[in-house]
């Protein structure tokens, strides 16, 4: 009987604590939780816009040079085996530089 209470005792305290419903969760219960389509891009300036527009032109045409190597050797099968086991230096360096060498 002893252990029979020591039981309902533990479950209740563990649905209780499973139970408990925390502020963040009654976030999702907001009457209008969605900004208006209007208001949608206030929150930042058009000079912000344009920056990052400026900024993302730049990185496209600027690239670092172990995105050209991992292109380099994306075009041969080889070279994409070698790199998915010792990484893409080392298989740029065996496949992609000697191919280069070659034209």
């Amino acid at each position: 009987m002893k252990s029979l209470l020591l039981l309902s005792v533990l479950a209740a305290l563990a649905v209780a604590a499973l139970c408990y419903e925390s502020h963040e969760s009654m976030e999702s219960y907001e009457i209008s939780p969605f900004i208006n389509r209007r208001y949608a891009n206030t929150f930042i300036s058009s000079q912000q816009r344009w920056r990052a527009k400026a900024q993302e032109r730049i990185r496209e045409r600027t690239k670092p040079a172990y995105e050209i190597n991992r292109e380099a050797c994306d075009d041969h099968k080889l070279c994409e085996r070698y790199a998915m086991i010792y990484g893409y230096n080392a298989a740029y360096n065996r496949y992609a530089r000697q191919l280069r060498g070659r034209k």
